[in-house]
């Protein structure tokens, strides 16, 4: 049995608004150029993202939320959302890859073809609450895997564990309120998008000073995640995925190292072993350096083996 899953699709690519945008096509290119760089490549088992259904999407967003996305996609040129998130007549099917990897990884590990999923797929989730796409995201991929995974497969206990150098405020809307769900963020604190300080019931906020390096986030999740997410024993963990926090990315302002992402990933699974029969699956966020990003994402992934 291939340990590791790999999920993309070519419609990922297609979502482009614009050369001077961060996140641009070019970085799940990059991500996939460094996987199959990697000796382990062929040991992978690569699946194609299929496209999640508006049901599937509904779970996680309301169908308003759904239904305003596809109605705004333009027949050419950019519309926008907000300053940052744009649409152009390929993203509904882009962030529906997105969704549907996220789907389909949960599946994967579920019936045992897998023990881990990474999905190299954009545009990222995070951002994107129930009811609104902001900061580069339309849909929320990672909540989509998650809602189906507790709707379809029946789980109890999920843990969601974000280490993106921005808070994931889309997951902790999402996700308020919902008992199945721990959700932990690490985050830099203050940041974009300003949110996720506050601790509540079943969300655990993890934040990071501007220039904090390996060291002081290995020691904050230490502390302030390890405990709580082995109390809870998920039966399935998954990641939200942001790789600018290294220390070469342009928006980030952390001080993280490829070492720190392996060593984050080996954590993971090793909680995974424990509680969750190895389950875990991971969907890219951000990362905006290219050469930080692949190098991040392939650490990531070969942790996971």
């Amino acid at each position: 049995m291939p340990r590791v899953a790999y999920l993309t699709h070519a419609d990922c690519a297609k979502h482009d608004v614009g050369p001077w945008h961060p996140e641009s096509p070019e970085r799940v290119q990059a991500v996939d150029a460094a996987l199959r760089a990697a000796p382990w490549f062929g040991e992978l088992l690569a699946i194609e993202a299929p496209y999640a259904t508006p049901e599937q999407l509904a779970r996680a967003h309301t169908q308003a939320h759904v239904d305003a996305v596809r109605a705004a996609v333009p027949e050419q040129g950019v519309t926008w959302l907000d300053p940052d998130t744009g649409l152009t007549p390929h993203s509904w099917h882009a962030a529906c890859a997105a969704a549907g990897a996220a789907v389909r990884a949960v599946d994967t590990v579920m019936a045992g073809a897998a023990q881990r999923a990474f999905c190299n797929v954009r545009p990222p989730g995070h951002h994107a609450e129930a009811d609104r796409a902001m900061g580069f995201c339309l849909f929320n991929n990672a909540a989509v895997g998650i809602h189906h995974a507790l709707a379809v497969h029946g789980l109890a206990r999920v843990a969601l564990v974000d280490f993106d150098v921005h808070h994931g405020n889309g997951s902790e809307d999402i996700f308020r309120g919902e008992t199945r769900v721990l959700l932990l963020s690490s985050f830099r604190h203050p940041f974009y998008p300003h949110s996720g300080v506050q601790p509540h019931a079943g969300y655990v906020p993890v934040p990071l000073p501007a220039g904090a390096d390996g060291r002081r986030f290995r020691e904050t999740v230490e502390r302030d995640v390890l405990p709580g997410l082995d109390a809870f024993r998920p039966e399935l963990i998954c990641v939200s995925a942001g790789f600018d926090a290294h220390r070469d990315d342009p928006l980030g302002g952390l001080n993280l190292l490829e070492d720190d992402y392996a060593w984050i990933t080996r954590t993971l699974c090793a909680l995974a072993d424990r509680h969750a029969q190895g389950r875990l699956v991971s969907v890219l966020e951000g990362g905006y350096d290219l050469g930080a990003l692949g190098r991040s994402a392939a650490a990531h992934v070969e942790a996971m083996r």
